[in-house]
């Protein structure tokens, strides 16, 4: 009868465990390039993170922005193929045109971060960031794939 509870035990916390996904997408919006000393910690390092090495205001203001921030994983998939992670976005100034970015992976890696930003004057002439899908590939067959509330 112990046994049966030390057993029901361990599969109640390996079922609170839970795996990490395949694809997190992590987003952040720089909207000023003031320093504020009364902004959360974490956002202050990752504002200042964003504008290091920007000398001159023209250089910050190009820095502002989203960045989107993909996080895969495929450690059962590797040596399959090469891994395409691709980023489509519509913006507020395009209206329905969708925008798309890319990155490649070799088909030795299990895991990965790929950065898409839009800053600068894509940002400024385009608008917001309204609508976006993140889709990983793996040999041309789709892993994962993460969407925005508004997307179509």
């Amino acid at each position: 009868m112990k046994r049966i509870y030390i057993f029901l035990a361990a599969l109640c916390l390996g079922a609170c465990a839970g795996r990490q996904g395949t694809l997190v997408v992590k987003q952040f919006q720089l909207r000023d390039q003031l320093r504020d000393l009364k902004e959360e910690p974490m956002v202050r390092m990752e504002k200042e993170g964003r504008l290091h090495g920007a000398v001159s205001m023209a250089e910050r203001r190009q820095r502002l922005g989203q960045y989107y921030t993909l996080v895969w994983q495929d450690p059962s998939g590797v040596g399959q193929g090469p891994v395409e992670v691709v980023f489509d976005y519509q913006q507020g100034a395009t209206g329905s045109q969708v925008k798309r970015m890319t990155r490649e992976f070799p088909a030795s890696d299990a895991e990965g971060t790929a950065e898409f930003a839009v800053i600068g004057d894509d940002y400024f002439n385009g608008g917001r960031v309204l609508a976006w899908q993140a889709t990983v590939l793996r040999d041309g067959r789709e892993l994962a794939s993460r969407r925005s509330f508004l997307w179509k």
